[in-house]
């Protein structure tokens, strides 16, 4: 429960700039498409040493859904954006990604592959904390998204940037399926 309410308040925190949620969560709904499929095949499960859950290859066609419609509102989130995700499309999203990982046992992958989200989440925590007790602020602006923001990087590079984080962090999340 904590994962998945905490996960939904990532991303939504992390929904500050044109396409800045939805990219990495299209690369970690395709991450956790591999895993899912891993996971609900026997020989592949029991080859990498993971948790074989019967039915869970069944969520790649939901990892797929999820990736169809964030590519699709990417289309007209693109700078300037046409179409606007808000709350009700973040907190879903990662609701959508936590339950997965939570169904396919890889709870700690999700927090790798999501590390983002994770990260963004954590600088307001930070923040709030900090400015609470000594009334000075960790960043110019939080989420960290708009610490970048106020450095002088444009929204560009910063959206880009994060992208870039995202498809790491998902590699090194699918590099712990043989690490077992």
């Amino acid at each position: 429960m904590i994962l998945i309410v905490g996960f939904g308040n990532a991303v939504n925190l992390t929904d500050g700039l044109d396409g800045l949620a939805t990219f990495p969560v299209i690369i970690a709904s395709l991450t956790f498409l591999v895993i899912v499929y891993l996971s609900g095949n026997v020989k592949f499960a029991e080859y990498l040493g993971i948790p074989h859950v019967p039915g869970a290859g069944e969520l790649a066609v939901f990892a797929a859904a999820i990736i169809g419609a964030c590519l699709a509102f990417l289309w007209f989130n693109a700078p300037p954006a046409a179409v606007f995700m808000g709350d009700t499309g973040s907190l879903a999203l990662g609701g959508a990604l936590a339950t997965i990982a939570v169904t396919a046992q890889h709870e700690l992958v999700l927090v790798l592959v999501g590390g983002l989200f994770v990260v963004e989440a954590l600088s307001v925590i930070i923040q709030v904390f900090w400015y609470k007790r000594t009334g000075k602020r960790v960043f110019r602006m939080a989420p960290i998204h708009h610490h970048f923001e106020q450095l002088g990087w444009p929204e560009s590079t910063v959206v880009i940037r994060f992208w870039i984080v995202s498809i790491v962090l998902a590699l090194a999340g699918l590099a712990t399926l043989k690490l077992r």
